[in-house]
Parts: structure tokens; C-alpha cells; sequence
């Protein structure tokens, strides 16, 4: 699309509403700029886009004089695609793109995608880390924090882009399509914006869906939704397994990272050798090995990579030891099943920090996960009641309720002896007490830095 004096309304005044703005206007595009909240401070709106002149700013509700001029909608990742305005934007037969999609329209050089309900924060970095070794000019982009809109003006035909997608990105995509695509895991999650697991998992599938044969899908082999999901792809795939040996992929066999392929085995490294730990990282670590391999990564220069490679922030994050006792941030862990790696991947007795907004989410699977090793559960936030009762029911009643992040910690500094760990994984968002799991992890950090 030509966006020249073209109509476009952005809709959201965060990080990707406007980093899409700025690409828009480098296109010389004619910006409308919206969001619902009428309380935001328009100055600092404008100062955020670099002036007035950058886009009309629209606040509260958008008119429909206003929605006939449109060429296209432009939607921020935490836009919901079901709500009256979407629905509307889309009666008018407006074509309804995400901040990746328009990205995606400019990008040059080869495109990696990553997504799944776990790891993908991870995997990205990783994988960014695979590719700056070997290639001059790499960009890690999307869900991990930066938008992709942001850097496409600096892309060149040698790029390699490595792009973390959520399911709220992938659901607005049209013509994105990533050389070497993966998907770590599906498990349930987001259950309040897709509505049903059905939706949750199409919309992680669009990250494979306008490849072709030419192209590379990279899957957990252990997923059994995943291998069902491999039906629909016309993509090669590659899978990796912490389980099993495979004919061709990556497999962790005895400690080993093997990767398989043209009927050769090549040992890449053992466990041992890594810096992180817990089998969802080797899990990590084994995608991160195919897609270099993917886009022609030497081994000796993948292996350099994963061996060197330390935890992400805010994922069963090291903080610090206090009176014997270690303490680890896992704000990351915003689901269940995210939160039950962070249990396996404790080797103490633990106390544990969860609770926060409610996302529908089932908690049985991580309360069963505690096995002996959890000795209280410090809960706060939205879910607290419902995460206790469901304790109760499974028999565990070390429960603790507190209301702030701040008595958390105290509460586990008093109960907690030398020997043991304390661990924030929440197994929830942030919403609601914190602006997102970034913030509640680093709150977490000063206030045990304090002890």
C-alpha cells in the first residue's frame, strides 16, 4: 500500500500506537491517533509523537464523520478485535491491520517469528544473541519490548529480524510471513480477551500461515496440540524434543543437546555448560538451535551463544540472599503453566509470592505442582480467594493472604529459615496493582534488596 496522504487511524497511545504513528509519518501518511481513555493528558500525547503536527489526537469516542474518511485502522497490540469500535471499523469493510502487520509492509532481510504461551521472551533473546554473533545487522523486535514499527527504517536486504509475537499480535496479520516461524508451546492462557481455547490457539497459528514450502516451522514435539497444529502448515518442520530422540530435529538425550539431521548426529553441548537451567530452558535452548541452524548459523557460533546465554529478567530471575535465604523473581510467570516451571526449577523448600488479576484461569495443575516442595503460599491481588479455595481443595493450607507486594515479602522474610527460597511467581497479570509484570518484578527486587 502506498500510504502517502492516505487516512490512517491508529487506535491506542502506547509504545506501539506510537511507534506506528512515527513510521506512518515517515510515510507521509495522514494520521488520526485515538484511544477510548478521555482522561489522558493530550500534551503529553503530543509530546510523546513530537507534536501536534504528527497526527490528529482524538480522545473518548471517535465520530463517524470521522470513520468514513479512512483508508485503513492500524490496532495496538492491547486492543481487544471484538470490541463495538473494531466491529464497526469493520462494518465499513476498513481493512484492520496490527502495529506488526504494518511493520511488516517496509521490512527488509530475513524474518524469524517466535511465539507460544511460555519461552518466547526467552527464545527471542536467545535466538538474538545466536544471530548477533554471526550477522551484522540483527533487530529484536515485538512482544519483548520493542516495536517492530520502530526499527524497519533501519533494516537492510542483509537484516535478520528476530520478532517475539504474542496471540494479541497474531491476530491482526494479513501478509506477515516469517522465514523460520516457531512455536514453543500451547497451553491455556488469555482466556479472558480469545474467549475460548479454540481461539487462542488459531490465533498462534497465524504465525505459520502465509508460509510456504520454501519456509521453516520450528515445533515442541512434546505439545500434542502442536503436532496436531503441524497438519495445517505448508512450512518444513522442525521439531525439538526433551524427551525423545528424533530422526531429524533437536533432542536432549542423557544431558545432551544432539541435533540430528542429513543422517548425522552432532553433539552441540551438554546441560552442564548452560547457564540456565530447568528442562522448559533446554526446551528454549533446543529452538533457539534450529533456527540458527535455520538461517545457516555455524554450530561452533550457536554453541558460543547458548553457553554464554544468562536468564532474562523477571524469569526465575537470581536477586539476592538474605539471612540464608534466596530469593528469586519469576514475574514473568503470568500463567500457570509458566508458573509451574518456576516450582520445577526450584531445588529448595519455597515460599511462594502469587496472586494478581484474573485472567480465567485454572489453577488446579499448579497447586498439584507444589509436590512437597512449597512450605507457604503468600497470595495477594484478584485472585487471591479463588486461588486459596482451590488450595484448600487439594488439601494444602500454608496459605497466607496479604494485600500489597510490600507485606508479601515481610510475611516470607518472617516465615522463611535459612536454606529455603522465596519465589514470586504469580501465576497471574500484573493488571490491576502493577503496569505490567516488568514493574511488579522490579518493585519485587528493590523491596528485597531492602531486607
Amino acid at each position: 500500500m502506498n500510504f502517502e496522504n492516505k487516512n490512517v487511524l491508529v487506535v491506542g497511545t502506547g509504545i506501539s500506537g506510537i511507534a506506528a504513528t512515527e513510521l506512518l509519518n515517515k510515510m507521509n501518511a495522514k494520521v488520526i491517533l485515538f484511544d477510548g481513555n478521555v482522561n489522558l493528558d493530550i500534551d503529553k500525547v503530543i509530546d510523546k509523537i513530537g507534536g501536534k503536527e504528527r497526527a490528529d489526537i482524538i480522545l473518548g469516542n471517535l465520530p463517524k464523520d470521522v470513520m468514513e474518511t479512512l483508508d485503513l485502522v492500524v490496532l495496538s497490540p492491547g486492543v481487544p478485535t471484538d470490541i463495538p469500535l473494531v466491529n464497526e471499523l469493520r462494518n465499513l469493510q476498513l481493512p484492520i491491520w496490527g502495529e506488526v502487520e504494518l511493520a511488516y509492509q517496509f521490512s527488509k532481510g530475513k524474518i524469524v517469528g517466535i511465539t507460544g504461551t511460555n519461552g518466547k521472551t526467552t527464545t527471542t533473546a536467545l535466538v538474538g544473541e545466536i544471530m548477533k554473533i554471526y550477522y551484522e545487522s540483527v533487530f529484536v523486535v515485538g512482544n519483548i519490548g520493542i516495536p517492530y514499527t520502530q526499527m524497519v527504517s533501519d533494516m537492510n536486504d542483509n537484516s535478520i529480524t528476530v520478532a517475539e509475537m504474542s496471540s494479541f499480535q497474531l491476530e491482526t496479520i494479513y501478509d506477515f510471513k516469517p522465514d523460520v516461524s516457531a512455536i514453543l508451546n500451547i497451553t491455556p492462557d488469555h482466556l479472558n480477551r480469545h474467549h475460548t481455547m479454540e481461539c487462542y490457539i488459531n490465533a498462534k497459528a497465524n504465525i505459520f500461515k502465509n508460509q510456504t514450502s520454501k519456509d521453516i516451522l520450528v515445533l515442541n514435539y512434546e505439545d500434542n496440540t502442536l503436532r496436531e497444529l503441524s497438519k495445517k502448515a505448508k512450512a518444513e518442520i522442525l521439531y525439538f524434543s526433551s524427551k525423545r530422540p528424533l530422526d531429524r530435529g533437536i533432542y536432549l538425550e542423557g544431558g545432551n543437546i544432539i541435533y540430528s539431521v542429513d543422517n548425522e548426529k552432532i553433539h552441540i553441548c551438554n546441560i552442564h555448560e548452560l547457564k540456565i537451567l530447568g528442562t522448559h530452558n533446554y526446551e528454549n535452548i533446543m529452538a533457539g538451535i534450529a533456527i540458527g541452524g535455520s538461517l545457516n548459523v555455524p554450530m561452533d557460533c550457536i554453541k558460543k551463544a547458548i553457553t554464554s546465554f544468562v536468564a532474562v529478567e523477571h524469569r526465575i530471575e537470581y536477586v539476592d540472599e538474605k539471612n540464608g535465604v534466596k530469593y528469586y523473581n519469576d514475574s514473568k510467570g503470568t500463567n500457570p503453566d509458566a508458573a509451574i516451571k518456576g516450582i520445577e526449577a526450584m531445588v529448595t523448600p519455597t515460599l511462594l509470592i502469587g496472586g494478581g488479576y484474573d485472567k480465567n484461569s485454572d489453577y488446579k495443575e499448579w497447586i498439584q505442582s507444589f509436590h512437597g516442595k512449597v512450605k507457604y503460599l503468600v497470595l495477594l491481588g484478584q485472585t487471591r480467594e479463588k486461588i486459596a479455595e482451590t488450595a484448600k481443595n487439594l488439601g494444602f493450607h500454608n496459605i497466607i493472604l496479604v494485600d500489597t507486594l510490600e507485606e508479601a515479602v515481610d510475611v516470607c522474610k518472617e516465615h522463611a529459615k535459612p536454606g529455603d527460597s522465596v519465589l514470586l511467581s504469580p501465576a497471574c497479570a500484573s493488571w490491576g496493582m502493577f503496569k505490567n509484570y516488568e514493574e511488579r518484578g522490579r518493585v519485587f527486587k528493590e523491596l528485597v534488596y531492602k531486607l
